[in-house]
């Protein structure tokens, strides 16, 4: 049986924890509601808990759960969650996407190593910074395939979203078949190219 094999969600189990993200220690919680929605479906988001990969979901604040965002995989579209998906193979790249508005100007930044407090961090425009990791990792024969994982959405100074970039290294797939991890390399490439195409108009 495919490890990959599409499943139904069932939404009357507990929800899945992975995809509650706590929101409480936002200073500017609307404003980190704007930045996270412009990546909604553009990066796909991870659970360790249930070794899924969603690449169709949707962004949710329900008032009824206070400071909570909640991503919901789209019903139907089971086909777009992809199952065995080892922790093993999830890394955190110490890479951070910000809101250009840190520099007064449209669109997104790359930065490396942010901490919560202190001055701001050097960044370069998310495009050509991309481009030259993707570049990098093509040399050393990796591929840069970033995703999201509960936790990632952080706050710099009380005053700035940011997101932590986690990486997905296929090769470490070795429960899946070589089809199985092409076609996973392959759905978060393209969303990769889309965000890399509008990142210069994202705006929160």
């Amino acid at each position: 049986m495919s490890m990959m094999e599409h499943q139904e969600v069932d939404f009357s189990s507990p929800q899945n924890q992975d995809l509650v993200w706590d929101l409480d220690n936002m200073a500017r919680r609307e404003l980190a509601e704007r930045f996270i929605k412009l990546f909604e479906n553009r990066l796909c988001v991870y659970s360790e808990s249930v070794g899924q990969l969603y690449t169709n979901y949707s962004l949710h604040f329900p008032s009824d759960l206070g400071r909570k965002m909640v991503v919901l995989p789209n019903p139907y579209a089971f086909h777009d969650t992809l199952h065995g998906i080892d922790a093993q193979a999830i890394r955190k790249t110490g890479l951070c996407v910000l809101p250009g508005k840190v520099q007064g100007k449209p669109g997104l930044l790359l930065s490396t190593q942010i901490r919560g407090e202190g001055p701001a961090p050097k960044s370069m425009p998310f495009k050509p910074a991309l481009a030259q990791i993707i570049s990098n990792q093509k040399k050393v024969g990796d591929l840069f395939l970033p995703l999201l994982v509960k936790g990632d959405l952080r706050e710099f100074n009380q005053q700035m979203p940011y997101l932590h970039l986690h990486r997905l290294q296929v090769a470490r797939l070795t429960r899946l078949s070589s089809f199985e991890r092409d076609d996973i390399q392959h759905t978060i490439t393209r969303k990769l190219l889309l965000l890399y195409r509008l990142a210069d108009g994202l705006v929160c």
